[in-house]
């Protein structure tokens, strides 16, 4: 790889470290897209390749909202144990399937969730908070299912988390974020071990991507608790257009 590609790589990753920090979901989500679009990659490769800057993007981010916003542990080992088993699970077939009915999968999924999160915007949902209103047993099944759509989609977990917690579970945009973190780290940790063993990763991209992102996510992070709660979920559903937009073009 020569030093101006190397280059573009790591502003690439700066800029999606930027909104994995933001919106709480690692940069995997618009690198999919980008690396389809730009790089010609398929859905799989793309997906695999995503989670190498996605998993330490993951850690750091994680880190920063626990120092603003201390995750409570019991939470995060219910979502993240239990969807860890079904992320595995899912990765395990995620690799075997036909690469073009994954992407138009993918695509489904992000429209759906982005109608979700605009009705959210104008639903007279509570205000959100630091305490959740079911006690922690009943995010075991949230983990499993996100984990599994996660496991699938290399990036589903924490964007179908982060809504859920919000909506279902009374929790403030911030704190549902920095849960949906403790989420997708075993997650994508796992999938990324078992998109690697069945070569469905280009390390070359990926790793200077990984790179830029953990340059940057800390400014999103910083951005994410700065912006007002409507604002900031006014965004996060307007990126998952952006992205099931970007998909289908190359689909």
């Amino acid at each position: 790889m020569d030093i101006v590609t190397l280059l573009l790589n790591l502003l690439l990753g700066a800029a999606l470290g930027s909104l994995g920090g933001l919106f709480g979901i690692g940069g995997g989500l618009i690198a999919i897209p980008v690396l389809g679009v730009l790089f010609g990659l398929d859905q799989q490769m793309a997906q695999g390749t995503a989670l190498v800057m996605v998993v330490p993007n993951v850690v750091l981010a994680l880190w920063r909202y626990h120092q603003r916003n201390p995750v409570d542990l019991r939470h995060a080992l219910a979502l993240g144990l239990s969807g860890l088993l079904t992320a595995w699970l899912a990765s395990l077939l995620a690799v075997q399937l036909d690469a073009r009915s994954m992407r138009l999968a993918f695509v489904g999924f992000l429209l759906v969730l982005a109608v979700f999160n605009i009705w959210r915007l104008f639903g007279q949902l509570p205000a959100g908070g630091q305490q959740l209103r079911f006690a922690w047993p009943w995010l075991v099944p949230l983990g499993a299912v996100s984990g599994l759509l996660g496991g699938l989609f290399a990036v589903g977990s924490a964007v179908l988390a982060t809504p859920s917690l919000v909506a279902i579970f009374g929790a403030s945009q911030v704190v549902a974020q920095g849960l949906s973190l403790a989420l997708a780290l075993p997650a994508t940790s796992v999938t990324l071990l078992t998109y690697a063993a069945h070569g469905e990763v280009d390390w070359s991209v990926g790793v200077p991507l990984a790179m830029g992102g953990l340059i940057s996510i800390s400014w999103g992070v910083k951005l994410a608790h700065a912006l007002p709660e409507k604002r900031l979920r006014l965004l996060f559903s307007g990126f998952l257009l952006f992205c099931a937009v970007l998909l289908a073009a190359q689909t």
